[in-house]
């Protein structure tokens, strides 16, 4: 199958994805009511879309095309009080975070859908085990060339992503000692990590090309990059955010990414290389270890330094873009959280410290993502 054309998309503009947890109001464990979530939103009208997800206890739930992180809160807003609604029905919760803290994978049920018993087919246990969830986010680009420069330039920033979203320290009723366990799950798949560093649509088509001829891939959702091209949008999709506990967060985190991608376009500050991947790994690492305590390594400059001073800088640096584009209380809301410390990962392992119990610490989870002040 050749590779999509690249589509024409209004540069800046976003799309959000958030992949969220569906539980019982017994014990909040997981509980497999999916197929039941999707007949009741699907009586409301409503931006983006609602799909399910590879295991039943999960759903998706996307804006549409927004243009500030704003935007993004007033579509997913509605989205979120119809999905209290329609799981009130049924009477389970919704949640956010990246891993729900108790769930066993081994009790999990694929989700009813050819491609997804394809995969199972093909990875296995693994496939049960990628019950995670992550927030996507899309950003509209001005041309294929400008997609792949700025898939290069946001990479450098993927331990900014991490740290900030990062919301999965419990698996399996554990302590991982990871902020963000749930990427340790992506990357043991073969075709996840990072995107080959090629700069243009050219080369990135022969590249895929090959790719497709090993016969080991068949479109660009065969790839679980970081960051990846997305030719039917006219977008650059990121990956490596866990679901926030709040959708809030999740627009803030847009708002983010927009003024970042804002900056580049701006200022072309610098050409991305293969030797910005000398490091990546190990940022990425860091990242996921330690979030915003993480160390974060200059690829230009080998510099170390706490990553939360880098957050900081980089803040600064985006400050005229953001305000340009209403995202100044969007980075104002994550500065005050770096200043801090403060992540949702943070937050779920202070009220564990507290409860004892990782299910009351998700019952109150799924009352934040209701919108109720905890």
């Amino acid at each position: 199958m050749p590779l999509e054309a690249f589509q024409q998309s209004e540069p800046l503009t976003l799309g959000v994805e958030l992949e969220l947890q569906l539980v019982n109001t017994h014990d909040y464990d997981l509980a497999p009511y999916a197929t039941d979530m999707l007949r009741l939103m699907d009586k409301h009208a409503l931006p983006g879309s609602v799909v399910p997800e590879m295991t039943s206890s999960m759903i998706e739930v996307s804006t549409g095309i927004c243009r500030s992180a704003a935007e993004v809160l007033s579509q997913l807003t509605p989205i979120r009080d119809a999905l209290v609604k329609s799981a009130d029905k049924l009477n389970i919760a919704v949640v956010g975070g990246g891993t729900h803290p108790f769930q066993l994978w081994h009790q999990q049920r694929i989700y009813d859908k050819a491609r997804f018993h394809e995969l199972s087919a093909l990875y296995g246990y693994l496939t049960k085990q990628f019950t995670i969830f992550g927030q996507h986010i899309h950003i509209g680009c001005p041309d294929a060339d400008a997609a792949l420069l700025m898939l290069h330039r946001m990479s450098r920033y993927i331990p900014h992503f991490i740290a900030l979203s990062a919301s999965s320290p419990y698996v399996q009723g554990q302590d991982t000692a990871f902020d963000s366990a749930r990427l340790n799950s992506v990357f043991a798949f073969p075709l996840s990590g990072r995107a080959p560093c090629v700069l243009t649509w050219k080369e990135f088509e022969q590249y895929f090309d090959k790719m497709t001829a090993t016969g080991v891939v068949k479109s660009m959702k065969d790839f679980y990059w970081d960051i990846r091209p997305k030719p039917e949008f006219g977008t650059i999709e990121i990956r490596v955010f866990d679901t926030p506990l709040t959708i809030e967060r999740a627009a803030a985190l847009a708002g983010y990414v927009q003024s970042l991608a804002a900056w580049f376009l701006e200022t072309q500050p610098f050409t991305p290389a293969e030797d910005d991947y000398l490091v990546y790994t190990y940022n990425r690492f860091q990242a996921c270890r330690f979030g915003l305590d993480a160390v974060y390594v200059d690829p230009a400059t080998g510099q170390h330094m706490p990553l939360s001073e880098h957050i900081l800088q980089t803040i600064d640096q985006i400050t005229p873009q953001a305000a340009r584009h209403g995202a100044a209380p969007a980075l104002q809301t994550l500065r005050s959280d770096v200043a801090n410390s403060q992540n949702d990962a943070r937050w779920l392992r202070e009220r564990q410290a507290r409860e004892q119990l990782l299910g009351e610490v998700t019952r109150q989870a799924s009352r934040r993502f209701r919108g109720e002040a905890i």
